[in-house]
């Protein structure tokens, strides 16, 4: 399942934060889309999206990296579900590098040109259940 397209769009992706290129990122999601934040904490919208991740980008003081490990993806009426693992690197409270992978669930939508555009941005996946 690696060949799928959609692997190459989360990379792009997960390239755009680790660069903090938010206008590329923004580029990836839907107008409507959601972006679990944290466990709690939820927003909607692209405007809201890009602050967050820019505010994360600044918890992380400019050095947290993403890159996605093993993926399944299921597709079904024009959506897709993504179950991926997420690996992110950033520097501890120590600075000690601290590695955490996660098995994040997103949701992308195929547009009429055949694009996809992400719905649902989770990199907790069912971590939020507790």
């Amino acid at each position: 399942m690696s060949s799928h397209p959609l692997r190459q769009v989360i990379e792009a992706c997960d390239k755009a934060i680790s660069e903090k290129d938010y206008d590329a990122l923004m580029a990836y999601y839907a107008e409507d889309a959601a972006l679990v934040v944290k466990p709690g904490m939820t927003v909607q919208g692209k405007e809201a999206i890009r602050n967050a991740f820019i505010a994360i980008a600044d918890y992380f003081q400019g050095q947290l990296v993403v890159e996605q490990g093993d993926i399944q993806v299921i597709e079904g009426a024009g959506n897709a579900l993504v179950i991926m693992e997420t690996r992110l690197r950033f520097p501890g409270g120590d600075g000690t590098p601290v590695e955490i992978t996660r098995r994040a669930t997103y949701v992308f939508r195929q547009e009429d040109n055949g694009r996809w555009l992400c719905t649902i941005d989770n990199s907790y996946g069912t971590e939020l259940l507790g």
